[in-house]
């Protein structure tokens, strides 16, 4: 049990460490230092350790060796969930699920670099790789979270047999991972137009992404909107005080995410402001995924099956 119980103190620390890595990643694209270490990768301008020299290295080196230390948390986890857990179950599966995600985040990583879709370039192959890599940045958050929470009394859930509410949380799953890897392609517009100077003259990308920057706060408003229905309904079809905690904890994100959101527009999206609203992004979908979780769960309650 003590092992299960330091297992489960690494899982949420590994997952803290790769909300970490993602929000460094958004202050090497907002800072434009994404080839801080050149065409080089995984090394460092060809050296495992660099002189540091400028600020844009820097950033881009830290990025590298927290993502390392991420990959090497998480190939930890695997294999302390399969001594631990030797009779399989949820643990195994998100441990596997989330090495997977990881491996596939190296590679895009790797690919960002090699391609030189960093800093100044406004391709749109850029815009897609960028889609992909925040897609799968929150199926690996995702994967770790369930890892942990199943690690820590957290059961089993499916979307089958739940009377409308699987459809329900299966539609605002999909909305709430376009709504976030939509608001990073807009923060990649951000960057190109306010940090690295390119106008929507110079670059169609740019003008593309800030044609439909006014859509983003109203999509914003509209999916937390439906997220907030979906908690409340949720804490009266099953009545739980899980389910309650999770929901209420949602909700307050959600209203802290549109806060950021406005002074993040206000403030003409300066480095911190994109970091923080990322932060929130990042636990808004945690959110979802938490209370998917309490709500779909087996065994959770049925407020037809209390009266």
């Amino acid at each position: 049990m003590r092992s299960q119980a330091k297992f489960r103190a690494f899982a949420w620390g590994t997952l803290i460490l790769n909300v970490f890595v993602s929000l460094w990643g958004a202050v090497v694209r907002a800072t434009g230092s994404g080839a801080g270490c050149g065409a080089h990768w995984p090394t460092c301008d060809g050296e495992i350790v660099p002189g540091l020299e400028s600020s844009a290295q820097w950033v881009e080196y830290t990025h590298r060796l927290s993502s390392g230390l991420a990959l090497l948390a998480v190939i930890v986890m695997l294999i302390w969930a399969f001594r631990v857990y030797r009779d399989g179950g949820l643990v195994r599966t998100g441990a596997v699920a989330s090495m997977l995600f990881m491996f596939i985040e190296s590679l895009v990583g790797a690919a960002l670099v090699l391609f030189g879709w960093v800093e100044a370039d406004d391709s749109m192959a850029r815009v897609y790789i960028m889609g992909v890599h925040l897609t799968n940045t929150l199926l690996l958050l995702g994967s770790i979270f369930l890892t942990a929470y199943w690690a820590t009394d957290g059961k089993p859930f499916s979307f089958r047999g739940q009377r409308g509410l699987g459809w329900l949380y299966g539609v605002g799953i999909v909305l709430g991972l376009v709504l976030v890897v939509t608001g990073a392609i807009i923060a990649l517009g951000d960057s190109l137009f306010l940090q690295i100077g390119l106008t929507p003259e110079q670059s169609p990308v740019v003008a593309g992404i800030l044609a439909i920057r006014i859509y983003h706060p109203l999509t914003s408003i509209i999916v937390g909107l439906y997220w907030i229905f979906l908690a409340r309904y949720s804490t009266k079809a099953r009545p739980s005080h899980r389910i309650a905690k999770a929901a209420a904890t949602l909700i307050v994100i959600i209203l802290l995410t549109w806060l950021a959101g406005y002074v993040n527009n206000w403030l003409h999206a300066p480095v911190i402001m994109q970091v923080i609203h990322l932060l929130l992004a990042d636990l808004f979908w945690l959110g979802i995924v938490w209370l998917s979780a309490e709500t779909l769960a087996e065994d959770a309650p049925r407020a037809a099956d209390m009266k």
